[in-house]
């Protein structure tokens, strides 16, 4: 476990980081500004601010505070579109297969769900340089890291999988 001094820092910088990219989401709103003192956890600060609309779903990941951030964003219809996915600086495009594409809107669609939210969970990023992922939900944002011990909200999971899965990890010429 971090040392108190540890997790604050790291908390709030996955907080800038989401709500920067949040607002260049269309769609999405980053909503609330974050407390002058900070004082406000800053996934309260996102709050249900950090939903977008049904069926959709957008998939951050960022390994450390220097790794590339890979940006995610898939439509109700199944196309996707992603920025770094390889870390090699490339936009790609494509479509799920419609069998990803049902398994992802029964996720998406799971009540259950919107248990595995950060607010609901009162999620706190704990580790440094790890895979951080965060899933942005019409049920609101899942944040989860590849830390040791840490439980993955068994739902967010399947969904992350399914679309690390069916979207490009390999650099593209």
């Amino acid at each position: 476990m971090l040392a108190a001094s540890w997790s604050r820092p790291v908390s709030l910088s996955v907080a800038a980081l989401l709500a920067a990219v949040l607002a260049g989401c269309s769609g999405a709103d980053a909503g609330g500004s974050p407390s002058p003192d900070g004082s406000v956890p800053p996934q309260q600060q996102l709050g249900n601010a950090a939903t977008i609309s049904e069926g959709r779903v957008s998939l951050l990941q960022k390994l450390g505070e220097t790794g590339p951030l890979r940006t995610l964003n898939v439509e109700v219809d199944g196309r996707w579109e992603c920025v770094d996915c390889a870390g090699d600086g490339v936009t790609s495009t494509g479509a799920l297969t419609p069998e990803q594409l049902a398994r992802l809107q029964t996720l998406l669609a799971d009540p259950g769900l919107a248990k595995e939210t950060d607010q609901a969970r009162q999620y706190r990023v704990t580790c440094i340089d790890v895979l951080t992922s965060s899933l942005l939900t019409a049920s609101g944002l899942i944040t989860s890291q590849d830390c040791p011990g840490e439980e993955k909200p068994p739902i967010a999971h399947e969904i992350l999988l399914l679309l690390t899965q069916a979207t490009p990890a390999d650099p593209t010429s």
